[in-house]
C-alpha cells in the first residue's frame, strides 16, 4: 500500500477565508478531496484583516509567535493563527500567516477605494513565502510536497533551491506550482530582487523585460508544474497570445508540466441539494428550475415569459473576459428575443456601460454590480443559458456549474471552456453547449443565435439540459491526477 502523502497547499487566497476569484474556490475544495483520497493535506494562507472567526475560529499557535523572517534589511515578525474547514466528512488544518501591518487591510491585493495593487505587494509575499519555510522549520512538520499556486507562493520553489538546497529539513521536500493565470505575473520594479535576499546569480533568473518577475521563479524552480486545463497548458507554451513572454521557458519545461482540469465542489454546487436556491431540482424535476427562473426573474425586476430565455453572466467585469467584445454586441443581442442578467464588479467603463442598458432595456436586462453568493446559486439555478465571452481562460468554473444546474453554456473555444465544454448539435440532441472560435461580435452573436433558436424546441432542449447534469466534474479525478504527480515526484 503506497504511504501518506505529507501536502503543504499554499495560496493567497482560499474559500471561505478570503476570495476574489476561482482561486479560493479551488483551494478550498481541491484539498478537501486530496485528503479523502487517503492524503494528510494542510492549508496556508495570509491573515488578511477581512479574515475574523469566521468560518470557524482562529487560535493563536503558541510555539508560531514572533518568528523572525528576514525581508530586504528588515527583519520582520510573523504570527501564525491556526483554524480548519470542515467538509462533509473532512476536517483540514487551516494555518494563516499574520503580520498586522502588512495584511491587517480590507482587500487583499488591492485598495479598496483607489482600486489600485498594493504599493508593497512584493513586501507582502516575499514575507509570505519566506514565512511559510521559516513556520515549517519552528513546527518541525516535514511536508513531502509543497504545492504552489500562482505568484503570490512562486518565491517558494526559488528560496528551497537557493537559500535552503543545503537545509536538511528540506532536502527530500518537493514543489508543485499551479498556474491558474499566467496573465498576472507579479512583476515589480528592479529594487524588489534585494528584498528578497536570493543569491545575485539568481537575479536574471527572476528577471523579465527588465522586472522582477515572481511568476517566472515558479516556472524555473518548481520540480513540477500543472495548469488548470490541459487546453491551457497548451496555450501557454504554444504562443505569445497566451504565454505572456514566458512561452519558451514553458517549452523547454513541456515535460514537467501537466494539465489538470478544475473540478467543482458538489458539496456547495448541486441543485438537488442547493440551500441556497428556492426550489432545488434534479433531471427528474425540470419544472422546478422553471420555478426558479420566475423567482430570479421577479427578483432582478424582470417579466417572465415561457417562450424567452434567460441568459446569465457571473464574472468580474473585466476585458480578459470578453466584456469588450459584449459591449459591441449587446444592442445586437437586445434585439433578439432573449433576456440577460449580469452579476459582478469590475472595470468602471463597464458598470457604467450596464447601468445605461438597464435603463435603456427594462424589460430585457438586468445589472447587479456587487458581490453576491446567494444570487450567484440563484442566477445558475434560474438561468437557461450562461454566456462566457473570455478571451482566454485557463478553466473556467462557472461553465461548470451551469452544466451542473442545466444552464447550457455558450462559451468562446478556449483554455477550459473548449475543453469541457461539448458542442451541440441540435438535430442529434447531442452536446452541452454552444462554442464558437473568434472572439468577435459576428460570432459570438451567430452562437447566441443557435442557442435562441435551439431553445425553441423544448424536448430537444431538455435533452440538452440533462446531457450536461449528468457530466461529472466532481474533484475527484482530478484530485487523483494531482496524487499522482505527487507520488511521481517522490519516486
Amino acid at each position: 500500500m503506497a504511504r501518506t502523502i505529507q501536502v503543504l497547499f499554499l495560496s493567497s487566497e482560499v474559500e471561505p477565508f478570503a476570495k476574489t476569484g476561482g482561486l479560493a474556490d479551488v483551494s478550498g475544495a481541491l484539498p478537501h478531496t486530496i485528503y479523502n483520497l487517503g492524503q494528510e493535506v494542510r492549508i496556508m494562507l495570509p491573515r488578511y484583516g477581512s479574515i475574523k472567526n469566521s468560518p470557524s475560529r482562529l487560535h493563536d499557535m503558541i510555539r508560531l509567535q514572533g518568528i523572525d523572517i528576514p525581508v530586504g534589511d528588515k527583519v520582520l515578525k510573523g504570527n501564525v493563527k491556526s483554524s480548519f474547514i470542515l467538509g462533509t466528512f473532512t476536517k483540514v488544518q487551516v494555518y494563516l500567516l499574520d503580520n498586522h501591518d502588512l495584511f491587517a487591510r480590507p482587500g487583499l491585493y488591492v485598495h479598496q477605494e483607489t482600486k489600485k495593487a498594493y504599493a508593497d505587494n512584493d513586501v507582502r509575499y516575499i514575507f509570505f513565502c519566506r514565512g511559510v519555510l521559516e513556520m515549517l522549520k519552528k513546527m518541525g512538520w516535514q511536508p513531502d510536497i509543497i504545492h504552489c499556486n500562482d505568484w503570490h507562493t512562486a518565491l517558494v520553489p526559488v528560496y528551497l533551491k537557493t537559500l535552503y538546497k543545503d537545509d536538511k529539513f528540506y532536502k527530500k521536500t518537493k514543489t508543485v506550482f499551479t498556474i491558474h493565470n499566467l496573465a498576472y505575473q507579479g512583476d515589480f520594479p528592479k529594487p524588489t530582487f534585494a528584498k528578497t535576499l536570493l543569491p545575485a546569480e539568481v537575479e536574471e533568473d527572476l528577471t523579465h523585460n527588465g522586472k522582477v518577475n515572481f511568476m517566472k521563479g515558479g516556472l524555473l524552480y518548481a520540480d513540477a508544474l500543472t495548469t488548470v486545463s490541459a487546453r491551457y497548458a497548451e496555450e501557454i507554451r504554444a504562443t505569445e497570445e497566451f504565454g505572456y513572454g514566458l512561452q519558451d521557458i514553458l517549452q523547454k519545461r513541456k515535460s514537467k508540466l501537466f494539465g489538470i482540469t478544475n473540478g467543482i465542489d458538489v458539496t456547495v454546487w448541486n441543485p438537488a441539494t442547493d440551500e441556497l436556491i428556492p426550489h432545488k431540482f434534479d433531471t427528474k424535476s425540470l419544472d422546478s428550475k422553471v420555478e426558479n427562473k420566475k423567482t430570479l426573474l421577479a427578483r432582478m425586476g424582470l417579466p417572465f415569459n415561457p417562450k424567452v430565455p434567460l441568459i446569465g453572466i457571473i464574472s468580474r467585469l473585466a476585458d480578459q473576459k470578453g466584456f469588450d467584445i459584449l459591449g459591441e454586441t449587446l444592442d445586437a443581442l437586445m434585439k433578439m428575443n432573449l433576456q440577460l442578467v449580469i452579476l459582478g464588479v469590475g472595470e468602471k467603463k463597464y458598470h457604467t456601460l450596464f447601468e445605461k442598458a438597464a435603463k435603456k432595456y427594462p424589460t430585457k436586462f438586468a445589472i447587479a454590480l456587487r458581490f453576491d453568493a446567494e444570487l450567484a446559486h440563484w442566477i445558475e439555478a434560474g438561468s437557461d443559458m450562461f454566456l462566457m465571452p473570455s478571451h482566454y481562460e485557463p478553466c473556467g468554473l462557472n461553465q461548470l456549474y451551469s452544466l451542473k444546474y442545466g444552464t447550457v453554456p455558450i462559451v468562446r473555444a478556449t483554455g477550459g471552456l473548449d475543453e469541457t465544454v461539448d458542442q451541440v448539435v441540435p438535430s442529434k440532441g447531442s452536446g452541452t453547449g454552444f462554442k464558437y472560435e473568434k472572439n468577435e461580435p459576428r460570432e459570438l452573436l451567430a452562437a447566441v443565435h443557435a442557442a435562441v433558436k435551439a431553445f425553441e424546441d423544448q424536448p430537444t432542449w431538455r435533452k440538452i439540459m440533462k446531457n450536461g447534469m449528468n457530466k461529472d466534474f466532481s474533484w475527484e479525478a482530478s484530485a487523483t491526477k494531482y496524487i499522482n504527480v505527487y507520488r511521481k515526484l517522490l519516486s
